[in-house]
């Protein structure tokens, strides 16, 4: 019997009607400003798509298109006057930046209290410490997968595949807090991890952030467990007629059988990053609001 596939559009559909009705009681409205760098496709894409985010979620958004020759003087001066913008009230830099610019020092000078994306170390200590003031997207949004899908982590086996700043390490610390939605025994796995099998195939909730493809196949999954795709991969398929395809960080087409309930590679935990996206804009403009 085929597992339950997730529509991460309708979850992220309900958050933003959730943010457009609290961003009601805020004036002016909650403002989130994009910074993009350079003429990278998908980044483009991807800003675009966050802007029509807003526009459902009742938020407004700016974009500076900034090309890529900018210097790294040039776009610490725009995000020292957008901090200083008492308008604005979440500044996210699109990335990947252009070679050339230092992303982590860009990072640093963002006004812990405006970065949405909560890559700012203030915000990832306060997270880490279980008082967050932000919680970063992707993580956030697998963890409302589970909550809106009924889900509990508590007391539950979550394997995490993937250690990065972005994904892999918040992940981890999302779930081993003693809250709702989290409260779980947690292992991560990486590419150091010898035999990787043995410790995914003892997960109840298996989340794979590892951002290459098929990294985890049928023989790795206990059946019956909850299977999160984050990661997203373009591979050549010569019977397509772009002669790509997108595939999971998970052979989803081998697994989708064994999982009770899992995510595709499209469609699944992305449209819940930018929904949470909202979320941190609107509870930015909270605190701006008091």
């Amino acid at each position: 019997m085929a597992g339950v596939r997730i529509d991460g559009n309708e979850l992220a559909a309900e958050i933003r009607a959730e943010v457009r009705e609290a961003a009601k009681g805020i004036a002016p409205k909650p403002h989130l400003v994009a910074v993009l760098v350079g003429d990278d496709p998908a980044s483009k894409l991807y800003v675009g798509a966050k802007a029509k985010d807003c526009e459902d979620s009742g938020l407004r958004s700016t974009i500076h298109d900034l090309p890529a020759s900018t210097s790294q003087a040039d776009l610490l001066a725009l995000i020292h006057t957008l901090n200083d913008d008492p308008d604005v009230d979440g500044i996210l830099v699109q990335s990947p930046l252009p070679k050339g610019l230092d992303e982590r020092e860009i990072v640093l000078n963002i006004n812990p209290r405006k970065d949405v994306d909560c890559f700012h170390p203030e915000n990832v200590g306060l997270m880490v410490i279980g008082q967050p003031r932000f919680l970063p997207c992707t993580p956030a949004g697998v963890q409302q997968i589970l909550i809106r899908t009924g889900i509990d982590p508590k007391g539950k086996h979550v394997v995490v595949v993937g250690r990065s700043d972005i994904v892999g390490k918040p992940m981890v610390n999302i779930m081993l807090q003693k809250q709702e939605g989290a409260n779980a025994t947690v292992t991560v796995c990486h590419t150091g991890t010898v035999d990787m099998g043995e410790y995914t195939r003892q997960a109840d909730i298996l989340i794979v952030a590892s951002g290459r493809p098929s990294t985890v196949t049928r023989e790795m999954i206990k059946p019956g467990a909850v299977v999160i795709n984050v990661g997203i991969n373009q591979i050549d398929d010569p019977t397509r007629k772009s002669g790509k395809r997108f595939v999971g960080d998970v052979d989803l087409e081998a697994c989708k059988d064994l999982a009770s309930v899992y995510t595709g590679a499209l469609n699944g935990v992305g449209p819940l990053t930018r929904a949470v996206l909202m979320q941190n804009t609107l509870k930015a403009a909270t605190l701006r609001a008091g």
